[in-house]
């Protein structure tokens, strides 16, 4: 006769099955064993991608229990060739439109102040403004703005955008702002002392972006008060890697270029 030996292990250490969830493109997980957090970007056989917010991949395999999702254990399996499809988006949040060309450039332009400003536009904007035929263009610093505007010559068919950063009331910018302002320029701007701050600090990894005194320069203090290399090229570059989309910046410079756009595209 055949013994029986119960099973006498406590039920909260039982192995429990984990739901098993597709391993779709932008879906934030992460890995049990590494900690690494990261979004789908590539699912085969076998294994998944995911990139962090800097911009680094990591291969794992498809393990069962393998992944944290939104703190719980999950089995991510590769997804079904048959499902439905989402449309996809881009960095703007707009929908896609797959094969689609770039529209011969308008003779209506967005200038913003600096290379910085108008990396940031193209790594958010950049499909949306392909498709609509717009140009940007960095004018670093708008103290020449005025002959700049008399010289593009802006009309109903050419309009004129631009994006400014520390658009306050009473300051120089909008001192400038207000001699350029038509019917066919529109000057916007944000509260920002630099576009570096339009990006949401929990996107660079940081808890806020530091107070910097007047009359410092306001990056190379920056660098200086997170305990970054005093390099702003370098330290640009990493903010720049945590923009992924619309979601890692500020509503405040989100809202001013797509009125820009909307304003040169009528």
């Amino acid at each position: 006769m055949r013994s029986y030996s119960p099973d006498l292990t406590p039920p909260w250490k039982k192995s429990q099955p984990a739901p098993e969830v597709p391993a779709e493109p932008d879906l934030v997980v992460e890995e049990v064993g590494t900690g690494f957090c990261g979004a789908v970007i590539r699912c085969e056989a076998g294994t998944v991608t995911l990139e962090d917010r800097f911009g680094k991949h990591r291969v794992f395999p498809l393990e069962p229990r393998g992944f944290l999702l939104e703190g719980k254990v999950v089995t991510l399996v590769r997804p079904s060739a048959a499902g439905p499809a989402r449309p996809a988006r881009t960095a703007s949040g707009s929908i896609a439109v797959p094969g689609a060309r770039a529209r011969v450039a308008r003779a209506g332009r967005i200038y913003v102040e600096g290379r910085h400003d108008a990396e940031l536009v193209e790594r958010v904007w950049g499909d949306d403004l392909r498709i609509e035929g717009v140009v940007v263009e960095y004018l670093e610093g708008i103290d020449d703005l005025p002959s700049i505007v008399a010289d593009f010559a802006p009309g109903p068919d050419a309009r004129l955008g631009v994006l400014v950063d520390h658009l306050v009331p009473g300051s120089k910018e909008s001192r400038i702002a207000d001699r350029v302002t038509g019917a066919d320029v529109l000057v916007v701007g944000h509260p920002y002392i630099d576009v570096w701050e339009a990006v949401k600090p929990s996107s660079v990894g940081i808890p806020a972006w530091p107070s910097i005194p007047h009359g410092q320069d306001w990056k190379t203090g920056v660098c200086r008060a997170l305990g970054w290399r005093e390099n702003t090229g370098a330290a640009w570059q990493r903010i720049l890697s945590g923009v992924r989309s619309y979601k890692d910046l500020e509503p405040e410079l989100l809202g001013r270029v797509e009125e820009l756009i909307d304003f040169v595209t009528p």
